[in-house]
């Protein structure tokens, strides 16, 4: 338990708001995955915990083959979301 709430914090969240997102089927922001994948060393993978994200973008990888534009909606969440944190 102590692990969890410290890997939490580094997360700049709580397990108790994890917790609850994930009960209630929350969408995490961009940041907190974000985040989760940095305090994790990559084992927990921002396209693990939003799959609904082109991270792609964010990465600044080509876009995966058969993209064709239709995910605007979440990459324009995703930029508001980390332009106001």
């Amino acid at each position: 338990p102590q692990e969890r709430d410290a890997f939490a914090m580094r997360c700049e969240t709580t397990m108790g708001y994890l917790r609850k997102a994930i009960s209630v089927g929350q969408k995490l922001g961009a940041e907190i995955c974000i985040r989760i994948e940095r305090e994790s060393g990559g084992a927990v993978q921002c396209e693990h915990i939003r799959p609904d994200v082109d991270w792609w973008i964010v990465r600044s990888r080509k876009p995966p083959q058969g993209f064709d534009g239709c995910a605007q909606a979440a990459i324009n969440n995703v930029a508001q979301e980390v332009a106001h944190g």
